[in-house]
């Protein structure tokens, strides 16, 4: 053996004795007679190899520099060197691997009691520290990569689970503020921004984000919509600290918005209002994301509609509508983009006329973001931001309307005809709804009777095209000419209070009066003979009523002409 390895093994016994000395605590001196035996062995030692015994004296003489007192009890000087090593590979392993893997504390309720009971009194930082490890752990409980070898504390029941998470969720937002010095709730952007500066911000800052972090975890890991629902309830209390992680923020309106476009239940309310306190606190943080994310997801929703869906799709439209409300300057930049795709298909159709490009124009996904954005423009008319809007979008429903004039379109065509007349009812602008739905009445389609049968009844807001034997039903005959007479009096009925009534009623009114010499249904006529009565009545008031005026159209005086002719045609219909 050579000189180093001579040096390991008696630095070994050394230290073996003042291990047992510090476990044992056993006395440390020993008799004369050892002491002076062992003298005598190093004496042989430098007898027997002189080399070993300078190269100690050079490199280690604490070892030989000792009296009587140095010596430890259990020190063996006849331990060979095998059987230091073999302590080495069995004794010392065991010893490293219970240190690298340190004992944990099995949460128990006594203990998540005493932690809650110590926050709520006093404001133990300790048990913060202490609950918030805790609550690491459960939102990671059950996780497949097993336990975090990093947190002191294991697996708990799943009542002590419950107990954490209630407690943490209800209660953590308000410790959070107390410890940073800030308003029990609400706040903005700059709130964070300038908090971010401060002493109490550099000491608290990782319990906000352990906090928000876990609770996003464990989030992404339920299935059950009530404790989904409880969770972003009471996230959103907490939202305004998102300003200060920006990577933790896009990873909540990513959640929000996957729970708000396929959740049940309360949760996709609980994740719109989520979203909305986002925008409203962060402000452009989170305004680009939101808009577009809610859009996309609104899209990927309504690709299909039936009698069952139809209510969950206008849902998502009022609550895409609501949330543009927040900012209608960003609102108007999104607005632009998405309006100008539609419009871009739209022209693609036009100019190819194939029947994969009529194929992307009539699909529940591009009308449904039609009435998205009419939905939109009716209700922010009032404002300067999305009005100008108004006119590219009322182009391209028109255009859609007429892209393919087919009866079997006849559902779409009535949809495009509602959406306008909510456009020219908001905006206050006159569009010519009437001739689009005028000629519906003249295809032949709805002039003759029906062939088919009575058929089964037809719920035109779930259909954009219809079969062909479907054409010839009694059901679908009488829904697509009621819907018509529907629409053409909600049209002229916006402007019956109007000075040039007489001239605007004169074409449809004379093409009404032709489907009813042409029409071979005798409940059509009778339906269409009350609405030109009604029609040629509020004509005759108006015609009356200007005929005692002496200022032009342009005048200012024809709006308070209008406000009169509106009370007077109240009275008279009372």
């Amino acid at each position: 053996m050579g000189a180093k390895g001579k040096v390991k093994s008696l630095n070994k016994e050394m230290n073996d004795e003042d291990a047992k000395e510090e476990t044992k605590g056993s006395t440390i001196s020993k008799s004369q007679s050892q002491a002076k035996e062992h003298v005598k062995q190093l004496e042989r030692l430098k007898e027997k190899d002189p080399k070993f015994y300078e190269f100690l004296k050079e490199h280690d003489k604490e070892l030989l520099q000792f009296n009587d007192e140095d010596i430890g009890d259990d020190v063996d000087t006849d331990v060979e060197d095998g059987d230091i090593q073999v302590d080495n590979e069995t004794g010392g392993h065991d010893i490293a691997e219970k240190e690298e893997k340190p004992s944990k504390s099995v949460i128990t309720t006594a203990m998540v009691d005493s932690w809650c009971s110590s926050i709520r009194e006093n404001g133990n930082f300790s048990a913060v520290r202490s609950l918030m490890r805790a609550f690491k752990t459960a939102c990671h409980y059950g996780d497949d990569g097993g336990d975090d070898s990093s947190t002191k504390f294991s697996i708990m029941s799943s009542s002590v689970f419950n107990k954490i998470m209630l407690f943490v969720l209800s209660e953590m937002d308000t410790i959070l503020r107390k410890l940073l010095k800030l308003p029990n709730s609400g706040g903005k952007k700059e709130t964070i921004v300038n908090l971010m500066t401060s002493k109490q911000w550099k000491n608290y800052n990782h319990f906000v984000k352990s906090y928000l972090g876990n609770a996003l975890h464990v989030l992404n890991q339920m299935t059950d919509t009530e404790m989904i629902s409880f969770t972003l309830r009471r996230l959103k209390y907490s939202s305004i600290f998102l300003a200060a992680f920006p990577s933790l923020l896009r990873k909540y309106v990513k959640v929000a918005l996957h729970f708000w476009g396929t959740g049940g239940g309360a949760l996709p309310v609980v994740s719109f209002l989520f979203l909305r306190d986002l925008c409203i606190r962060l402000g452009s943080d989170c305004l680009d994301e939101c808009f577009k994310g809610i859009y996309k997801a609104y899209v990927l929703n309504c690709q299909f509609i039936n009698a069952m869906k139809l209510q969950h799709i206008q849902f998502l439209g009022n609550c895409v509508i609501e949330l543009l409300g927040v900012d209608l300057p960003t609102a108007y930049q999104h607005a632009f983009v998405f309006i100008r795709q539609l419009a871009m298909i739209l022209r693609e159709a036009l100019n190819t006329k194939t029947k994969e490009a009529f194929r992307k124009v009539y699909e529940w996904k591009f009308i449904n973001c039609l009435e998205l954005w009419t939905g939109a423009i009716c209700a922010y008319s009032s404002e300067a931001d999305l009005r100008p809007l108004a006119y590219p979008l009322t182009q391209i429903i028109s255009g859609v309307a007429r892209l393919v004039p087919t009866a079997r379109y006849f559902p779409l065509r009535l949809r495009c005809a509602k959406m306008l007349n909510r456009i020219a009812a908001s905006t206050g602008t006159f569009i010519p709804v009437s001739l689009l739905l005028l000629d519906m009445l003249e295809m032949k389609e709805l002039n003759r009777p029906a062939t088919g049968g009575v058929g089964k009844a037809v719920d035109l807001r779930t259909l954009l095209k219809v079969s062909k034997p479907t054409l010839k039903t009694r059901a679908f005959q009488e829904a697509c000419v009621f819907s018509v007479i529907e629409e053409l009096a909600e049209h002229l009925a916006q402007w019956s209070y109007s000075v040039a009534f007489f001239e605007l009623s004169v074409i449809p009114l004379d093409r009404m009066r032709r489907f009813c010499k042409s029409s071979k249904v005798d409940r059509f006529r009778k339906e269409m003979r009350h609405l030109i009565r009604q029609i040629e009545a509020s004509s005759e008031f108006t015609n009356e009523r200007r005929m005692s005026i002496s200022f032009l159209p342009n005048d200012p005086a024809a709006t308070s002409f209008l406000e009169v002719c509106e009370h007077l045609f109240d009275l008279s219909l009372c």
